[in-house]
């Protein structure tokens, strides 16, 4: 049995939001052919993501947001087919193409079917290769280059379709995963643990979070000696303690020392260590369970390789 399921879909290469911005297309050609060239992909059970549907997005978000993307999608669709009108900004970083409604549908749809070959113990882990990316996407705002929030919909289905009581989400992107925060403060349910850069963007995080969420804000020029100290000392104490029974990443990997949206200094070694970590939990609590959704990563060469040390972690090989 392949125990590391890859979850994606085409659509999501087909969202872009205009020549020059970050958050392209390319970066699931970077991963795609690091795991081809690697052999990785050969390791990798691969899955075609479904399209979430309204009820699953709510999971996450309200009724009225939804509508409110859904409507706008719609209208940018009846401007493109009359005007060639190719882009509308939802966010001063985020914009929709025609696109990018399927793509959003299909990258949450990616964590929940995940979460449900995980569940049924067909997979034993899974990564989602998806875009839109979600952690900044707050419950009724779209924000920093995401539309809906991918794995906080995933770990609520978790918990009210497969009955588990607690779950776990880890973010260790460079930026903070202020969407996710909004939207599972409180929720006894989910303990929420990252790190990420700051002061930086979305220059939020760093005070007033709830009993749930434990945030570890870290300077510029962090390296990977300093992010495993914090793991060690912070995260994994909190996390054995939770007992999580299943677990989700949001994997961002714009911590990388190559990547220009952030200032911090991991490489892929670093990657990998915090991934064996997290395994190792989920192996204890979880029955193995994990669930990692791509977030951020720039720098296309560093996103291929450090995804590639993840997933060598995550397979076993």
């Amino acid at each position: 049995m392949h125990k590391t399921g890859y979850f994606t879909h085409p659509s999501c290469r087909r969202h872009e939001m205009g020549a020059g911005h970050p958050e392209c297309p390319e970066r699931l050609d970077a991963i795609q052919d690091r795991l081809l060239i690697s052999g990785m992909l050969a390791v990798l059970e691969a899955h075609e993501a479904p399209a979430a549907d309204a009820d699953q997005l709510a999971l996450a978000h309200g009724h009225g947001y939804i509508d409110t993307i859904d409507r706008m999608h719609k209208k940018l669709a009846l401007e493109h087919a009359q005007t060639g009108r190719a882009y509308a900004a939802i966010d001063p970083d985020t914009s929709m193409n025609p696109h990018s409604w399927q793509a959003s549908l299909h990258a949450a749809g990616a964590t929940i079917a995940a979460t449900d070959a995980v569940m049924a113990g067909a997979l034993e882990n899974a990564f989602c290769a998806v875009r839109p990316p979600g952690h900044h996407a707050c419950r009724d705002r779209a924000m920093g280059f995401c539309i809906f929030n991918n794995v906080a919909i995933a770990a609520r289905h978790a918990l009210e379709h497969h009955g588990l009581q607690r779950v776990a989400i880890v973010d260790f992107d460079v930026h903070h995963g202020n969407g996710t925060e909004d939207i599972v403060s409180n929720d006894p349910r989910i303990l929420m643990v990252g790190f990420f850069q700051h002061p930086h963007y979305p220059y939020s995080g760093a005070d007033g979070h709830a009993d749930n969420i434990l945030n570890v804000p870290v300077p510029a020029y962090t390296k990977g000696d300093g992010v495993r100290a914090l793991v060690q000392s912070q995260w994994l104490p909190r996390m054995h303690a939770f007992a999580p029974e299943m677990i989700f990443i949001s994997a961002g990997f714009d911590a990388h020392r190559d990547d220009d949206l952030g200032q911090m200094g991991l490489v892929e070694a670093d990657y990998a260590w915090i991934t064996r970590q997290l395994k190792e939990v989920a192996r204890t609590h979880a029955k193995g369970r994990i669930v990692s959704s791509l977030e951020g990563g720039y720098n296309l060469r560093a996103l291929g390789l450090s995804v590639e040390a993840h997933l060598r972690v995550l397979a076993d090989v």
